[in-house]
């Protein structure tokens, strides 16, 4: 009897076998192509995020201009003392007000201090600062920093050769050496 009952198992797990492939072959095709799908609109999603974030950015940027009139540029009236106060008030640093208005650190400095005068077009920046408040300015400086990142090449970096612990100028060709002794 043990032999026609393993047999009778044995018959019946392979006929279940066949069934389950049977059944799951044509679903593993199903799901293999889904993922392939899934793969293709995850692609398109972060290409199309990726577009949407940039065309924000670009929103924000033309709405944070900053713009005046010839007439207020003319009928302002910029000390040392406004452009610090202004400055305190955006609650910035003058090398931040420096990345905004396009100057050197030094130009702002000489600002507050009264040696020197900011040009029509900066005297302009300067007016158009006064419309915002310290968020607005925040998110212009935000896109201002970066777009300064952007451009500024990097700097490439200078080994120190290991040994007397002096750096060496790099040698001249013969030829140039050979003009200089003469």
């Amino acid at each position: 009897m043990g032999k026609v009952e393993s047999s009778i198992k044995s018959e019946i797990l392979r006929l279940a076998r066949r069934e389950v492939r049977g059944a799951f072959f044509p679903l593993r095709r199903e799901v293999r192509a889904m993922r392939l799908r899934l793969s293709g609109f995850s692609k398109n999603f972060a290409l199309l995020d990726r577009v949407a974030k940039e065309k924000i950015r670009q929103d924000e940027s033309k709405k944070l201009q900053l713009e005046a009139s010839v007439e207020e540029v003319k009928a302002s009236r910029f000390t040392p003392a406004r452009i610090g106060n202004l400055r305190k008030k955006l609650g910035l640093s003058q090398r931040e007000l420096a990345v905004l208005t396009g100057v050197t650190i030094g130009a702002i400095g000489l600002w507050e201090k009264g040696k020197f005068r900011p040009a029509m077009d900066k005297k302009a920046i300067l007016v158009a600062l006064r419309k915002l408040g310290k968020r607005d300015v925040r998110k212009l400086l935000a896109v201002r920093a970066g777009e300064t990142a952007k451009q500024k090449p990097k700097q490439e970096k200078v080994k120190a050769r290991k040994g007397k612990g002096r750096i060496r100028k790099p040698s001249l060709p013969k030829a140039r050496r050979a003009r200089r002794k003469a």
